[in-house]
């Protein structure tokens, strides 16, 4: 008759590979049929529960005990498999004696002065106490321990950035540093293309097919699937986009995520905007607003990512002259006005603007919910098409009479806070004949203003026309640049000049005003030593790709009591 037996040992803590091996070995014996080895936690209860190997006595198990649970086709098979297990563990033991194992993660730093890393898979509830004792070592860490919370997280990367250091997850499965996986890692070749990645298998298939398509790998930074969350706010992300944008040996970056929040999406993506190297972006579920926005270039699947990744390092593209005039505005200048004559024109910008602004108010909105009031007033970024009914009543369109545009740019010139007005000029026939020769001096009109102001004012513009055109396309363009107009026949062009200037002048501090210190790149570039707490095969996966290496005989502080463990804490943070 088949029959269940239970035992419990009390702080007898063992890695989840380890009890899960055990677990395989006692199902394995003749006679067993089902068998439960894994600590006393809640959670492994609720399992036990599942698959009805649960009794009375197990229920009273505490998190630190190791639970033995064995049902058999008779109570003397079940005694005799739980018979087995010191066999077990003293295998075990003497197996792991062959080596001294440190039981604190200050020990193992002192054995191994060299290692920059710390690999952690605790579990959970450990986690994050382990994770700070390596962060005031003063050692990156690698985070592989799901069921840390979020509060946690949040603390963890805020002392991590303040210090300089990294932390990779928690829940980060994969991570490449400097050629050296950690984790669920691929042996991928030395190359000039960095990964941040917030989606394990994600970095995994990109890396893969990288060196697939014949490419290189010099980071492949992990962050945990919760970097791009609301909360979180990216810190980790961030960290490394920094870390790869002044990374000698990287010319190329990529960023891979799992859904992120939209408006940590777009943080992140004006933080890659600044990198001064091509970044290729693979947001998954993430709609694409354009394939390519200055040095950015948008993948639909994680093959393009890869793919673009190796094809820019080959082909890379050609750097623009000229830097960005952020420097000669006043403090307060932030906001863009937009004074078209043409609507199709009007909505291109503000379908660009998304990109990089919040929200653009309109006459016109592409978004209904970003109206403007009153069309005779500007608001924070601001694009009117003076072309709309409402403006033309009783009057003639703006392509022919600059009257009401004119007066319109003196009065959003003298607004302080205004930074850049943007024009569009165009010509041909039914056009005023000379637009530029009236629109010019106002432009010079209204930049004086702001300089007396003590203020800079950028006007830029696009010409739409032909040098066939009865206005000249050139004499226009000359006219305009001489009266010290940021000039392109290209709207999109022009759009994205603004939206860079806008981007650096609207530019958002550090997450709850948090100081961040730049990751020191010459511990990352250093052959690579690691101190490992927890699994032990991520000391065995080290090994074999010839890095040293300590495995920490780790055991939960205050034998796994919540509130001694809390007073521990509290101590060596004094």
């Amino acid at each position: 008759m088949p029959a269940t037996k239970a035992e419990i040992r009390s702080g007898a803590y063992f890695d989840s590979a380890f009890l899960m091996q055990l677990q395989r070995n006692l199902a394995a014996l003749p006679g067993v049929l089902d068998a439960g080895v894994v600590m006393g936690t809640e959670g492994n209860k609720e399992l036990l529960a599942h698959i009805d190997l649960l009794s009375p006595e197990v229920e009273k198990a505490k998190p630190d005990d190791l639970v033995l649970v064995v049902r058999a086709e008779s109570e003397a098979v079940a005694a005799g498999a739980l018979g087995k297990v010191d066999e077990l563990l003293t295998k075990r033991k003497s197996a792991v004696s062959e080596e001294h194992r440190p039981q604190s993660l200050e020990t193992a730093v002192n054995d191994l002065p060299d290692a920059e890393w710390v690999l952690i898979s605790v579990a959970g509830r450990y986690a994050a106490g382990v994770a700070r004792e390596a962060l005031r070592l003063g050692k990156h860490v690698f985070l592989f321990s799901d069921n840390v919370s979020v509060d946690d997280e949040i603390s963890l990367k805020q002392i991590s950035s303040s210090k300089g250091l990294l932390v990779m997850g928690p829940d980060c499965g994969t991570a490449i540093i400097h050629g050296v996986g950690l984790g669920f890692a691929n042996k991928v070749r030395l190359g000039p293309i960095g990964v941040v990645a917030a989606a394990g298998t994600g970095l995994q298939q990109v890396t893969s097919r990288i060196h697939q398509m014949g490419g290189g790998v010099s980071y492949g930074i992990g962050t945990g699937g919760r970097d791009l969350s609301e909360k979180v706010g990216a810190i980790t992300f961030k960290q490394g986009i920094d870390v790869l944008s002044r990374d000698p040996e990287t010319a190329v970056i990529v960023l891979v995520s799992k859904p992120p929040a939209p408006r940590v999406a777009d943080e992140v993506l004006q933080v890659a905007r600044k990198a001064g190297k091509p970044v290729v972006v693979n947001f998954i579920a993430r709609p694409l607003a354009a394939r390519q926005i200055e040095n950015l270039y948008f993948a639909g699947s994680l093959d393009e990512a890869a793919q673009m990744a190796v094809e820019l390092v080959k082909n890379p593209p050609q750097a623009k002259a000229g830097s960005l005039p952020l420097e000669r505005f006043a403090p307060g200048q932030r906001y863009f006005r937009g004074l078209f004559s043409g609507g199709t024109l009007a909505y291109e910008a503000q379908y660009i603007l998304q990109g990089y602004l919040p929200r653009v108010w309109a006459n016109a909105p592409l978004n209904k919910e970003y109206k403007l009031a009153n069309s005779l007033i500007s608001q924070e970024h601001t694009i009117v098409d003076l072309g709309e009914d409402e403006f033309t009543v009783g009057r003639l369109h703006p392509m022919m009479d600059n009257e009401l545009r004119i007066r319109r740019l003196l009065e959003e010139g003298e607004d302080p806070s205004v930074a850049v007005i943007m024009l569009d000029v165009v010509i041909g026939f039914g056009s005023h004949p000379d637009p530029a020769s009236e629109l010019a001096p106002a432009v010079v009109k209204a930049k004086k203003a702001a300089e007396a102001g003590g203020r800079y004012l950028e006007v830029v513009a696009v010409v739409t026309g032909t040098g066939e055109d009865p206005q000249n396309l050139d004499h226009q363009i000359e006219q305009l640049k001489g009266a010290g107009v940021w000039v392109s026949t290209s709207n999109e062009e022009v759009v994205r000049y603004a939206g860079q200037i806008l981007q650096g002048l609207n530019a958002q501090p550090t997450p709850d005003g948090a100081a961040s210190t730049p990751v020191d790149l010459t511990g990352l570039q250093k052959p690579l030593a690691g101190i490992n707490v927890g699994l032990e095969s991520f000391s065995e996966n080290l090994k074999v790709q010839n890095v040293p290496t300590v495995q920490v005989d780790w055991r939960p502080p205050a034998g796994g009591n919540d509130r001694l463990m809390s007073i521990l804490e509290r101590m060596k943070q004094r």
